[in-house]
């Protein structure tokens, strides 16, 4: 993800004279695309591809969401919360999914559900604090 490009002008939306008037953070609210998750304030995207060729299983992945959803766009984005750092481990994995709102974690070919956990499980990991940064 080292480029970005432009988000195609029909996926685009309009700003109100509202909307184009606002200043500083307040200009990140604003709902630019049908895909606001990835397009940021001058239209442009961060892009990752996927070739069936190198990375087969995600591309089955992205080609099933598409037809699901009509989206084959799925957001890629680094796997920590704020002041902790970024998870390496399956053990990190899990930590984090227990901390967080997350409702599954995809562990190479298992699927967790926050509701299938043990209930203790879910506490410890709620209790236990981290520093912002």
């Amino acid at each position: 993800m080292l480029f970005t490009a432009g988000v195609k002008p029909e996926l685009r939306r309009d700003m109100t004279a509202e909307e184009k008037s606002r200043f500083g953070l307040d200009k990140l609210n604003v709902v630019r695309s049908s895909l606001p998750a990835i397009t940021h304030i001058d239209y442009s995207a961060r892009l990752q591809t996927v070739h069936r060729e190198t990375n087969p299983g995600f591309w089955r992945l992205l080609k099933t969401f598409q037809k699901l959803t009509g989206c084959a766009v799925i957001i890629n984005t680094s796997f920590n919360v704020r002041g902790e750092p970024i998870v390496c481990t399956p053990g990190d994995a899990y930590k984090c999914f227990m901390r967080t709102e997350m409702d599954y974690l995809v562990l190479g070919n298992y699927i967790l559900a926050k509701t299938d956990q043990p209930e203790g499980l879910k506490l410890k990991y709620k209790q236990e604090k981290f520093e912002l940064d």
